[in-house]
């Protein structure tokens, strides 16, 4: 099998952010960060830090649990569920089968879910997985129920391998902490509808691949009153 080659993952120097618009007027009154410095700078560390957490752990569906309850998004005790959305279909591409070590006609599943907690819908996941390197147990929940790809799978203590990793959206542009100028006079940010995009390999304990994920991360993992707003 030859190994992925992976891509350099986010960096403190926002190099790797495209885009910075969005809308405030779409977003919670009491989800709205203010367009300040400090609001800036708050949101700029939340995302950072959740994104660290996602590429230092193996399960991002147990980091989204963690981000839930640490944020009071849903009732005590909610869980990250997967909707599913059985209409979309996206067929491997030969890049993607070679990643995943498989043939040609090795038979590979496509599952699209958006991945929720409470009312919030935190990411929006696109996984290609080899259902041969799986139990009939977890075939068969990935196919009929709402258990996300992580939680079915997470017997075979599973490692994740990052791909690629990009922040999509920063509230301070490129060179602020060398002198760019920071826009100023917004009442509040205008944060996009997708903020982080990850890709990685999930293989085994062994270092079987098992699946390949693109992972969207929505600004509704801000949906909480930024931390000044708190004191």
């Amino acid at each position: 099998m030859i190994a992925p080659v992976f891509a350099p993952v986010f960096a403190p120097t926002l190099a790797s952010v495209v885009s910075t618009a969005g809308s405030p007027s779409e977003q919670p009154r009491s989800h709205i960060w203010p367009g300040d410095i400090i609001g800036r700078a708050e949101s700029l560390a939340a995302l950072q830090s959740l994104e660290i957490m996602l590429l230092t752990r193996d399960s991002a569906t147990l980091v989204l649990d963690d981000w839930c309850a640490d944020h009071h998004l849903a009732a005590p005790g909610s869980k990250i569920v997967a909707d599913r959305d059985p209409t979309i279909t996206k067929t491997p591409t030969a890049e993607q089968r070679r990643r995943l070590g498989v043939s040609d006609d090795e038979p590979i599943r496509y599952r699209r879910v958006r991945l929720r907690c409470g009312s919030h819908v935190l990411s929006e996941a696109d996984n290609w997985y080899v259902p041969s390197r799986l139990t009939p147990q977890m075939n068969a929940a990935l196919d009929g129920s709402d258990t996300p790809f992580g939680r079915v799978v997470q017997p075979l203590h599973f490692r994740r391998q990052t791909v690629s990793a990009r922040l999509l959206w920063s509230p301070l542009p490129a060179g602020w902490d060398t002198g760019a100028p920071i826009p100023r006079g917004a009442p509040a940010l205008d944060i996009p509808p997708h903020v982080i995009e990850n890709r990685a390999l999930l293989v085994t304990a062994a270092g079987t691949p098992i699946s390949e994920v693109v992972e969207t991360y929505t600004r509704e993992v801000l949906a909480f009153a930024p931390p000044a707003r708190q004191e």
